[in-house]
């Protein structure tokens, strides 16, 4: 089987309450592959891409501090098989010279690989199965339509951010973080990078 680089290129709201779709891409091709995930795991990913660092770390987090510790390295993730509209996802791990394979769900393995920067591939049968073709003109009305938030994490906040002054905006982040609201986080980090510049 031919072994395929993929990239994380958005998430946005799923079709059904509380799912999101996390929509890789082929490095070199125009062919995606849409994954439903949960809101949880949506999360996960989205506060690394944003680079927003939790009140405590999360369950991701604690796995990349684990594997430091004990010097195991993440050398890539790999999406191999796709069974009745599920994907199965291994982590492929290096300790001391040693190549392991772990099995996780396609939604964690993904959360690791941003954490980690490790490579995400999957395999040319799976891309053949499940990959569609989207020209550069639908996949930009796809993600124009949430670009409230760069990644995709939809948030329902009733409050006119525009008309809050800095100061409590600065509260409402720490807030958020408290609480570990990280989409409502990122919205208002964007809010005031967006009056810093």
């Amino acid at each position: 089987m031919d072994k395929v680089k993929i990239n994380i290129l958005g998430l946005s709201s799923g079709q059904t309450s509380g799912s999101y779709t996390l929509i890789l891409g082929e490095d070199k091709g125009n062919r995606r592959l849409p994954i439903v995930i949960g809101s949880f795991e949506a999360q996960a990913i989205a506060i690394e891409i944003e680079k927003i660092i939790p009140f405590r770390p999360m369950t991701h987090d604690l796995f990349l501090s684990f594997f430091k510790e004990f010097s195991i390295e993440l050398l890539e993730i790999q999406i191999y098989s796709l069974q009745e509209g599920i994907f199965h996802a291994k982590l492929v791990c290096e300790q001391m010279g040693i190549i392991k394979e772990i099995e996780a769900r396609t939604s964690d393995s993904i959360a690791l690989a941003v954490r980690f920067k490790c490579p995400i591939y999957t395999f040319e049968d799976i891309l053949e199965e499940a990959g569609i073709i989207i020209d550069d003109s639908e996949e930009q009305n796809i993600f124009d339509d949430e670009i409230e938030n760069k990644i995709n994490i939809e948030v329902n906040n009733s409050n006119d951010m525009s008309k809050l002054a800095l100061e409590k905006l600065h509260q409402l982040l720490n807030e958020a973080l408290s609480v570990e609201d990280y989409a409502l986080a990122a919205k208002i980090r964007d809010e005031i990078e967006l009056r810093n510049k």
